[in-house]
């Protein structure tokens, strides 16, 4: 990124280097996209200011066609930026939004997706992990409930995304998003569709905009910088990979999460033996390493959560406390009347040593 900025860039032209520069960036960060997400090929990338952008500015376009009585589902589990705009595209076209459930142990209840669904169903809002508990969903078995119905699949990977390798066409979603801040980049929104549905559905845009996908789907001038630093994190994860660097991408990124879903499971298995051996400490969720990703939420008795944090921080242990925007699980587990809880994550680059120091940091706060 520094070196973009540093060498200069301009917005995209055929007719001068800077301008060249920012084609090449851009379409270096669509095909490192795709490799990562496993798209049939870059021009199923668009980028955008944040997931929360994106999702707003397709709710709004794929709502357009709802009718009144048309169903929308969105899900208990989920970051509220797949939920509210949904929400707010359904209220705008009078449709009816229906939540799925999760169980006691915060996992998604399918027996209710498949009550949810009907013939008037026009799209599925589901997470493929949750932000808040850590849990997986088979975003597969959802979307082919889903299409089974007729209907559409949007789904949030944000969190999913540095833990687990997402393939969309083996997924068979329509859509997806994803932020590289997630994935040890910058702050940058990307959205996966299928080419015939990006094609098809109309864009709320200005009218000099290209009117052919990607492009119609990203408002204003991208942030090439940025741009720039997605194909470097994409690379990034790539070259985590226990194999040759002269190998494809897309095999290098696959022994790449093959390495991290080891140690990241190493990681939750001790962090679950040792939060269960604290007193007064209690996980929310599902306690089965097959079942999620490493990150965790954990109340303390007595303590606030942000209480909990603060101390925490003082000790070097950095947590977030509170619901982390993910609304309808911390109220579904009465959370969000007494602070939320602590959430604590670990990702490829910690290690089993600081796994024990966190657990010490939580013992510490029991009364």
């Amino acid at each position: 990124m520094a070196a973009t900025l540093t060498a200069g860039v301009s917005n995209l032209s055929s007719h001068f280097a800077p301008g060249r520069d920012a084609i090449t960036i851009t379409d270096a960060a669509r095909s490192a996209m795709a490799e990562l997400l496993g798209a049939e090929h870059p021009g199923e990338i668009a980028f955008g200011q944040n997931m929360t952008s994106l999702t707003f500015s397709m709710s709004r376009a794929i709502g357009h066609s709802w009718h009144e009585g048309d169903e929308v589902i969105v899900t208990t589990l989920d970051h509220d930026a797949n939920v509210t705009p949904w929400v707010l595209a359904a209220r705008d076209a009078g449709a009816v939004v229906r939540q799925v459930g999760v169980r006691d142990d915060g996992t998604l209840d399918l027996d209710d997706l498949d009550r949810s669904l009907s013939e008037r169903t026009r799209l599925v809002a589901v997470t493929a992990a949750s932000n808040a508990l850590g849990t997986k969903v088979d975003v597969k078995e959802v979307t082919r409930r889903a299409h089974a119905a007729g209907a559409l699949v949007f789904v949030d990977a944000v969190h999913s995304t540095p833990h687990r390798l997402l393939d969309v066409a083996e997924i068979g979603c329509d859509f997806l998003v994803c932020s590289a801040y997630k994935f040890f980049g910058p702050h940058t929104g990307v959205l996966y569709g299928r080419t015939d549905l990006l094609d098809r559905i109309d864009a709320y845009k200005v009218r000099p905009a290209p009117e052919e996908p990607p492009e119609k789907w990203e408002t204003g001038t991208q942030s090439f910088e940025s741009l720039a630093g997605v194909a470097a994190a994409v690379e990034y994860l790539a070259n985590l990979a226990p194999v040759g660097t002269d190998r494809p991408r897309r095999s290098r990124l696959i022994a790449a999460y093959e390495w991290i879903g080891q140690h990241e499971s190493d990681m939750a298995r001790a962090f679950l033996d040792g939060i269960a051996a604290i007193d007064g400490a209690h996980l929310w969720g599902v306690d089965r390493i097959e079942d999620r990703v490493p990150t965790f939420a954990v109340t303390i008795d007595g303590v606030h959560p942000h209480v909990a944090a603060t101390r925490l921080a003082e000790e070097g242990i950095f947590v977030w406390s509170g619901h982390y925007y993910a609304l309808n699980i911390m109220d579904r587990f009465g959370l969000l009347e007494t602070g939320g809880a602590v959430r604590v994550g670990f990702v490829h680059y910690n290690t089993l040593e600081e796994v024990a120091r966190v657990l010490e940091g939580l013992a510490d706060l029991t009364p």
